[in-house]
């Protein structure tokens, strides 16, 4: 399938620097799907749906600054390409050209919307993200945005002193309470108001009860459901319900399993590669590869590298956040870690992931999938 009925010519096409206010009024009189930023008369980035409206960046700034630069895709592109490309560039939204001429975008949820039906071979189970980070309902949302932040996610599971789900806090709930909370109190000094906001509980502005999806469950039902509640991602939880926290399903997890091979099994994904500078996509592969090959017993299915920048900086260099994720014949196992630099960053989360791999006791040996890891990042 590629993406040729996909694509849609509903977009926004504004100047990079075009200011913020006058582009969120065009977005919300039109409603289009996305921005479309050009800058001498070139195309140069885009602009979410999300990230326009609930962004905390003042009507007078230039767009360019909300702006994520993203490759332009053939509007006859193959939609697996296209997914991996939306996940490696951590956007939700692309500009899709027919020859030179601009024809339109793709978003996420076009694609989920046209591969629905297909989604029913999949469980959940198959594809969530185990290794999930919570955030306690009488933490403070100052420690919330720091958790976010940290690991660079957009969603917290939000549990009691039992460790039991009681609710979900997102980076959209955040935002939306500190600009509903600016436009009440006016533009004077708001130092003391942010304070207070910080220091509020968690419970005050956790969605409750959080939307949530079983291990058994098709990945379609669990995808129309967030398509139909307009979110990103559902909680995890047994069958049961007894409100243990399991993991989170996003749309972007659903994303990386449309890049499955025929033999429903993944590859490599990197997400945020521009921030690669110095450190090769063949660097990451090799280095991957190696501890994968020191445990030949362990199968690794699909190995998930992403990248986040802070914006502390050294120097000039900025601090990096690495996550490792590999999907193995034994659950999932992750690393991470910090650096100034992707390079620093990557080798401190490579160390940690093999730390946590010779944790690992007691693999059983399987020769019909050995090695196939290797084999899939000799295909990239």
């Amino acid at each position: 399938m590629d993406i040729a009925d996909i694509a849609t010519p509903d977009f926004v096409e504004v100047d990079a620097n075009e200011r913020l206010g006058k582009v969120r009024a065009i977005f919300e009189r039109e409603n289009p799907k996305g921005v479309i930023v050009g800058e001498g008369g070139e195309y140069a980035g885009v602009i979410g749906e999300k990230q326009l409206i609930n962004s905390h960046v003042e009507d007078n700034t230039k767009a360019s600054a909300l702006m994520k630069p993203v490759p332009k895709l053939d509007r006859h592109e193959n939609v697996r390409e296209v997914a991996r490309m939306l996940v490696e560039g951590d956007t939700k939204v692309a500009p899709v050209y027919e020859g030179e001429k601009q024809y339109g975008i793709i978003t996420q949820d076009g694609i989920l919307e046209a591969v629905l039906e297909n989604l029913d071979t999949l469980t959940v189970e198959q594809i969530f993200t185990s290794d999930v980070v919570t955030i306690g309902e009488r933490d403070h949302l100052g420690q919330a945005i720091n958790r976010l932040r940290e690991h660079g996610i957009s969603r917290l599971p939000v549990i009691d002193r039992d460790e039991r789900l009681t609710g979900v806090l997102t980076t959209y709930d955040l935002v939306e309470f500190m600009v509903r909370d600016e436009g009440r109190q006016g533009k004077q000094d708001r130092r003391g108001d942010t304070d207070r906001m910080l220091d509020l509980p968690v419970y005050d502005l956790m969605t409750s009860p959080a939307l949530t999806a079983t291990p058994d469950e098709s990945v379609r039902d669990a995808v129309a459901r967030m398509l139909e509640q307009d979110i990103a991602g559902l909680v995890v939880t047994p069958e049961e319900d007894d409100g243990e926290v399991l993991g989170v399903l996003t749309k972007t997890d659903v994303l990386r399993a449309l890049t499955y091979t025929e033999e429903e099994q993944m590859d490599v994904q990197v997400t945020n590669i521009d921030l690669l500078e110095t450190l090769q996509r063949g660097d990451i592969i090799s280095a991957i590869t190696q501890v994968a090959d020191k445990y030949q017993r362990m199968n690794v299915h699909h190995a998930h590298v992403r990248f986040h920048e802070h914006k502390e900086k050294l120097r000039g260099t900025p601090l990096i956040q690495c996550q490792i994720r590999l999907r193995t014949s034994h659950g999932q196992l992750a690393g991470s870690g910090e650096g100034y630099g992707a390079e620093h960053a990557f080798h401190v989360a490579l160390d940690k992931l093999e730390r946590n791999v010779l944790e690992v006791k007691g693999f059983e040996a399987d020769e019909r999938y050995r090695g196939q890891l290797l084999r899939k990042l000799n295909e990239l």
